[in-house]
């Protein structure tokens, strides 16, 4: 009996190091570069929930490296004082994470590209189309994935959304959209010092609110309609709390044309409440997605609750898994390319309208 229940205790040992290893195999293995994003939180979360493999972390500033280790139980041996050192010293992974300031997206992809190693930043990809169309350019020519992460990516609403009018034509052509997106603003709720060292700066950022809100509305509207260019973009951007952010809009509203469609994106940082909607009137129907859970449809004559699918991928890791993978091609998608180029352009031009009081055609 003592023999059998020590076999017994050894066959039990031996699953559960085959489980733990056969479930650590199927974890992405990411370098993150910068901690001075406030959504660093999440893949710090990702890896103390044991979802995901950090093999190394870029990141210079002692204060926020302490920070997260106390926070996350992060190991000194996978802190680099920079994304080159990080590079030499790990195994190649199977990408990079980038939670670092906006206009220094284009560095992360000017060194992992070459490498062969696919790249996800934070929203939105670049300040600029020079530095967009660069880094395009990279991705293309070295045959890597370039996405792109939005938290209302895995909205299940936004998705219902886009089957009810892109597949099952529920609601008819699109007609207008609008999105309503932002919060009482960055500190107003809290973000971190050194996350607004960057976040308020006209170049880091490339602008206050129309781009850190702004890009939101622009990905969902060039997702509904499946990639097509805007005829024009015009903006109006105010400074409403130029005490608290003296050098960028924290207001934005951006209005975006189409043939036979309008979209509006109403950015700020002026908010009552943090909001993300988003709003669709077609030929047909009504479509309001108030939140990640609730959706509403409307007819000509009254509103109905609509059941929300929960989404495929539920975040960044799940739907990242399944790209390098091969188990989803992400083109057109809202993490796309191809959709985050046209981000970058709208935003562009929406910056640009702002600044010059005129329509810009694109």
């Amino acid at each position: 009996m003592p023999r059998l229940m020590n076999g017994k205790a050894t066959f039990v040992t031996f699953v559960s190091f085959f489980m733990v290893n056969f479930l650590s195999a199927q974890l992405l293995k990411v370098g993150v570069v910068g901690l001075n994003h406030d959504h660093a939180h999440e893949i710090a979360s990702q890896y103390k929930n044991k979802e995901v493999i950090i093999l190394g972390v870029a990141e210079n500033d002692p204060n926020l490296i302490a920070r997260y280790k106390k926070q996350y139980g992060l190991p000194d041996s996978i802190f680099y004082p920079d994304l080159a050192t990080m590079l030499k010293r790990i195994p190649k992974p199977d990408a990079v994470l980038a939670y670092n300031a906006i206009a220094d997206h284009i560095d992360v992809v000017e060194q992992c590209a070459p490498k062969g190693i696919s790249v996800m930043v934070e929203k939105p990809l670049a300040t600029t189309v020079q530095q967009v169309e660069r880094m395009e350019m990279l991705a293309k020519k070295n045959k890597i994935h370039l996405l792109t992460n939005y938290e209302t990516t895995w909205y299940g609403t936004n998705q219902q959304v886009y089957e009810m009018v892109n597949k099952e034509g529920i609601a008819g052509k699109i007609r207008k959209m609008v999105v309503h997106m932002g919060h009482q603003g960055p500190r107003e709720i809290g973000c971190s010092e050194e996350f607004l060292s960057w976040l308020t700066d006209p170049v880091k950022n490339g602008g206050g609110a129309l781009i850190d809100f702004g890009c939101y509305g622009a990905n969902i509207m060039t997702w509904l309609m499946k990639g097509k260019k805007p005829i024009s973009v015009s903006a109006v951007t105010k400074q409403i709390k130029p005490s608290i952010y003296p050098k960028v809009d924290d207001d934005a509203t951006i209005l975006i044309e189409y043939d036979d469609a309008i979209g509006i994106v109403e950015a700020s940082w002026n908010w009552p409440y943090g909001i993300k909607d988003l709003e669709v009137f077609g030929e047909k129907s009504y479509l309001h997605a108030l939140n990640r859970n609730e959706m509403l449809r409307r007819d000509t004559i009254k509103y109905y609750n609509v059941e929300v699918k929960p989404p495929v991928y539920k975040n960044n890791l799940t739907y990242l898994t399944a790209v390098l993978s091969g188990k989803y091609d992400p083109a057109n998608d809202l993490s796309s390319l191809e959709n985050n180029v046209m981000v970058v352009r709208i935003l562009d031009a929406a910056r640009r309208s702002a600044k010059e009081g005129r329509k810009i055609v694109l």
